[in-house]
């Protein structure tokens, strides 16, 4: 275990990884050795009629200690970082169920809720680790809404991946420390 699965220190944590590469597993595992009281940010909308998504919440419940406390949080996320204390460690999953819930807006409208979730991000006090997908590894979707996402995730990935003070890649069953292993691209954030 690496000085990061270890620290109890404030920053951003992202972890990123493809479908079912064990992300949520590895930010679930900082959190606990984060030594920090954990709070579990569930990001996406319930459906309660769709039970294959019922399945896959219930899942994860299983995984989490019962001391976690768990907040369903789909849409301000930005509202519950600036109440962060430094005694705390929020495990946000995941960056693409909360994108999802934006996909109707407009570019601007989002912009600025982007803006607000970096803002808060880099006034935390507390341990923030969050969990996005990769998407864009794959083909083009071939419709507005898949494109609009992808490229959503992907920015908003990217502008995390910036600020965060360790960005972790899950990958074929491999947990890679991509700020020890890469450089990052730096850049005009919001750009």
């Amino acid at each position: 275990m690496d000085n990061v699965t270890q620290s109890n220190s404030p920053g951003i944590i992202l972890v990123t990884g493809g479908s079912r590469s064990g992300k949520s597993e590895w930010a679930e595992t900082l959190a606990a050795n984060s030594k920090k009281s954990v709070i579990y940010i569930a990001t996406a909308t319930i459906d309660s009629a769709d039970q294959e998504w019922q399945a896959r919440i219930a899942k994860h419940q299983q995984r989490r200690p019962d001391n976690w406390e768990t907040l369903n949080v789909n849409q301000d996320l930005d509202l519950v970082i600036n109440q962060a204390l430094n005694t705390q460690c929020l495990l946000i999953d995941s960056l693409g169920t909360w994108i999802a819930n934006f996909l109707d807006l407009e570019t601007n409208s989002w912009q600025k809720i982007t803006d607000k979730l970096l803002t808060s991000l880099e006034n935390t006090p507390g341990l923030i680790i969050l969990v996005g997908e990769e998407t864009g590894w794959g083909v083009v979707p071939a419709y507005k809404s898949g494109r609009i996402f992808r490229d959503r995730l992907g920015y908003l990935t990217r502008q995390i991946g910036v600020i965060a003070d360790t960005t972790y890649l899950v990958v074929g069953g491999h947990v890679l420390n991509l700020s020890v292993l890469g450089t990052p691209l730096l850049g005009e954030r919001g750009k």
